[in-house]
């Protein structure tokens, strides 16, 4: 187990009280908890920022009625094939399906992927979520 390490920090008094609403409202059953997510969701993000490696999922809904859709989504796809590790593909109704990419890989590629998705006519909607891959260096 890492070495625990207490500090204290100074916070004005509003500040603490809407820090508390937000970590209960969220369940946490503590601040040390809270803060440690918080930490750990900056530090993410600065290894994103500098190129590093993310997993996630691509989410979008579409008209599959479009015109040359279809072919457009799985020329990306085939060309995307070093990030993608899975999809699933379900109808929501006689027009409109539901898309779900599972990636891994460089945060560029990823958001490069998305964004190549996101353009295409006839995407209503698409939504990137990202986390890190497991293999950051936060504990």
């Amino acid at each position: 187990m890492s070495e625990l390490v207490r500090f204290g920090v100074s916070l004005e008094k509003e500040l603490l009280e809407r820090f508390d609403n937000l970590i209960r409202s969220r369940k946490y059953t503590n601040r040390s908890e809270a803060l440690r997510d918080m930490i750990r969701q900056e530090l993410l993000k600065q290894e994103w920022e500098a190129g590093g490696e993310v997993a996630g999922a691509i989410t979008f809904i579409y008209d599959h009625h479009t015109r040359e859709l279809l072919s457009k989504i799985t020329d990306i796809q085939h060309d995307s094939q070093e990030v993608i590790i899975s999809t699933q593909h379900i109808h929501l109704d006689h027009h409109h399906c539901l898309e779900i990419i599972a990636v891994k890989g460089r945060v560029k590629k990823v958001l490069k992927l998305a964004d190549l998705l996101k353009a295409i006519k006839g995407v209503r909607h698409c939504a990137l979520s990202m986390t890190g891959s497991g293999e950051e260096v936060i504990k």
